[in-house]
């Protein structure tokens, strides 16, 4: 039994967004010093998790976490830098999980340099929120599918080949979570850190207002060329770059 003393603490950091027959938990703020380029840098971090059940009773909530391992579930999470839910102006980046550029820091892909430059542009600019999507890896496809693609890549296919040949689409990444999220946090205007034009569509689909657009491209070599290419040919990324600085 969970006593009523961790019940008080923990009800009031946990926020219910309806989602249909489903809910969308956010956890949060908890305060988070992150080291950023050296300098610590203080953050207000939040997790969500989906749900089948519709409950605002926290002692339900707590005591199913036990039961269910969430450990074996990827669960999506934001950091939110400044004032973000009254500036004037905050930049967000919708940033998708990559195993191995965030966390080794392949130069597979530009994935590791677009999350560290985002948290930086974010600090520098004073109100942000970079949201972290733990079910996007592989534009979608999950983990273990993005290594099967690694290994078509390495046989000549590219990123958006690679995937349409394991069964999936080229990008089956959706939104919807976190932009119900986003506007859980702030219902003001935002600027899109992305090159993504998909991103920018989602966000203004969903009646958010996306005052401005921010490119980040960056950290271009050998390894990632073909990659950066890709995204620019086959998926549209907008591209902004120096002549020398281009992927192709």
């Amino acid at each position: 039994m969970i006593s009523k003393e961790i019940i008080s603490i923990l009800q009031e950091k946990i926020k219910l967004i309806e989602r249909g027959d489903k809910a969308i938990y956010l956890v949060g703020p908890i305060k988070l010093p992150v080291n950023l380029d050296g300098e610590t840098v203080i953050f207000q971090w939040y997790c969500w998790l989906l749900c089948d059940e519709v409950t605002l009773d926290a002692n339900r909530i707590i005591d199913k976490l036990s039961s269910t391992n969430l450990a074996e579930k990827q669960q999506s999470s934001v950091l939110v830098y400044g004032d973000f839910e009254n500036a004037d102006e905050a930049l967000i980046r919708m940033h998708s999980i990559c195993h191995t550029g965030d966390i080794f820091g392949s130069k597979r892909c530009d994935c590791g340099y677009q999350l560290k430059q985002s948290m930086r542009i974010i600090v520098d600019h004073g109100a942000g929120a970079l949201f972290y999507l733990a079910n996007h890896e592989g534009r979608g496809i999950g983990l273990f599918s993005k290594a099967m693609a690694y290994i078509l890549q390495e046989n000549g296919l590219d990123t958006v080949e690679a995937n349409i040949q394991l069964g999936f689409k080229d990008d089956a990444r959706n939104y919807d979570d976190a932009i119900r999220v986003l506007k859980t946090l702030r219902s003001k205007p935002v600027s899109l850190i992305t090159n993504n034009p998909k991103k920018i569509e989602a966000l203004k689909n969903s009646g958010m207002n996306v005052s401005e657009r921010m490119p980040i491209w960056g950290d271009v070599s050998e390894f990632n060329q073909k990659y950066l290419k890709t995204k620019v040919e086959r998926a549209g990324h907008l591209v902004e770059m120096a002549q020398d600085e281009q992927p192709f």
